[in-house]
């Protein structure tokens, strides 16, 4: 009886906002879940419009429906109109009307369907533009409720989940996905006007970032990044632009935007080698690390070790590697003393079978040996020849002639030739059996070429090596002809062996 009388009486409303069909419904000055990009709540209905001033709730297909208070809490579906233009307001106004177009802006429409909602589309793409104009032409700081609103809006429109299918059959070949066409999102007429506000908010003078820095937060700044593995290259374009600016202006996040962007890195190295963006991440590091202050803090010198030298591992790297080559030539021209380490962190991931990817290795090899100091380049001279002896000597003549090609680097040849006596004993063998038997014409020709390089400098070097070579041929191929024996003397007794099916012992003699 006691239960029945109290289930009649009213319930209390929650602090936080009415609660209707299941989803609460926060009020407009909600700041703290504004600001963390949290006050996108559950969908109770497929309602399309949005009263300007009125309270909302955002419904994940883009959808809205708006609490009329008059209405007793029941769910109505208000006309989406335009407002009146900022010219046609006094001033004393024209903050509240600004704020109400920002709210009318945040309703979301289905682009999948260009015949839906044309109405409301171009009146809200009519409104971000009005937007655009009225920040850039801003006098006076923008207030605290000000930014809240706007980071609520551009929050609203540009944080979403990605839903493109997979693409796991291709494995990431980096010809596949150069072949491919760009996917393009087919709201990118208002995604990119909102791109274009959120841009002249951050560079507008009128923005200050030690308040700004409440609003564009940490949980911002990583939804920010988030969105860089858009499919879209134009949108990455202007994510690219907007956050090297967010980095400019908000010295505090600087330190976070690099270790999240290490994040990025090694969840795509290690774990999925699936990541649209990284070529945007990285350009935007070029020139992050073209601003170090010297000497360069251990910080970024792991960043260096941990994540841009295993960059080179993913099949993908063409993706990228122009940007990731600029990166690692920054580190070296900025400390002479981390060749060695590049150098050597190179020859850890040199390729193997994938000879495209071994052109770009050898590419990148000499823009980084061309900001090599001498003492750097003899710590690791052995083995970076023993590999490029085998790049010489490749049955794949672009991988060859691109490692004969770097004697035409001025810089290298004269590494070379300071330390032609440790250099050529090591690559003699490559340019001699290319000179005899290389396939291709070309190649024999660089090889002359090299060959002679080292002959017209170092006469008695030249021969000296010559004869090591002749010397240890002969004894290679007398070591053939002696195995050659062995196994035909198996052969034999195995042949005499066979019929009785005896087991047969051969006694291990060193040869």
């Amino acid at each position: 009886m006691i239960k029945q009388i109290l289930g009649k009486l009213p319930r209390k409303q929650s602090k936080s906002g009415d609660s209707i069909g299941g989803a609460s419904v926060l009020p407009s000055n909600s700041s703290a879940n504004s600001r963390s990009g949290e006050w996108s709540l559950n969908r109770p209905s497929n309602l399309n419009g949005l009263a300007p001033g009125s309270n909302y709730v955002q419904h994940h297909g883009g959808k809205y429906s708006s609490v009329n208070p008059k209405a007793n809490g029941s769910l109505v579906t208000p006309p989406y109109e335009a407002l009146p233009a900022f010219r046609d307001a006094p001033s004393s106004e024209k903050q509240s009307l600004f704020i109400k177009k920002l709210n009318l802006c945040c309703v979301c429409f289905d682009f999948t369907d260009p015949t839906k909602n044309l109405k409301e589309k171009d009146i809200k793409r009519q409104t971000l533009l009005e937007l655009v104009d009225y920040i850039t032409s801003a006098s006076g700081k923008f207030t605290e409720v000000v930014m809240q609103e706007i980071t609520k809006m551009v929050s609203t429109n540009l944080f979403r989940t990605f839903t493109s299918p997979p693409r796991e059959n291709k494995a990431l070949e980096a010809f596949d996905l150069e072949d491919e066409e760009p996917s393009m999102d087919p709201a990118w007429s208002h995604l990119q006007v909102v791109y274009e506000f959120f841009l002249r908010f951050v560079t507008s003078p009128e923005t200050d970032a030690k308040l700004a820095k409440r609003y564009v937060d940490h949980y911002f700044v990583l939804r920010l990044l988030d969105l860089f593995d858009s499919e879209d290259p134009r949108e990455r374009e202007y994510l690219k632009t907007i956050l090297h600016r967010i980095y400019g202006k908000f010295m505090v996040h600087r330190p976070f935007v690099r270790k999240s962007i290490n994040n990025i890195f090694y969840r795509f190295i290690f774990e999925t080698e699936k990541h649209n963006g990284i070529s945007e991440l990285l350009e935007i590091l070029g020139s992050i690390i073209n601003g170090f202050a010297l000497p360069l803090k251990e910080e970024h010198k792991l960043f260096l070790v941990r994540a841009l030298i295993p960059l080179h591992k993913p099949k993908c790297i063409s993706m990228y590697h122009q940007q990731l080559s600029y990166c690692i030539t920054q580190f070296v021209e900025k400390d002479c003393k981390l060749a060695d380490t590049v150098i050597r962190g190179l020859l850890k991931y040199w390729p193997i079978t994938n000879s495209s990817k071994e052109v770009m290795f050898l590419g990148e090899l000499e823009e980084v040996l061309e900001a090599t100091q001498p003492a750097e380049f003899q710590r690791c001279m052995v083995p970076l020849f023993q590999q490029i002896a085998r790049c010489m000597s490749s049955s794949h003549f672009q991988v060859a002639e691109r490692a004969l090609f770097l004697w035409n680097n001025d810089r290298i040849d004269s590494l070379v030739k300071q330390n032609r006596r440790v250099i050529l004993p090591i690559i003699f063998p490559s340019l001699e059996r290319n000179t005899r038997g290389h396939w291709n014409q070309a190649v024999q020709s660089l090889t002359l070429n090299v060959r002679k390089i080292f002959s017209d400098d170092d006469p008695e070097l030249f021969e000296e090596c010559l004869e090591k070579f002749q010397d240890d041929e002969s004894k290679n191929k007398e070591f053939r002809s002696r195995r050659e024996k062995i196994w035909k003397r198996l052969e034999e007794i195995a042949a005499i062996k066979a019929a009785s099916n005896e087991a047969v012992l051969i006694a291990n003699k060193k040869s």
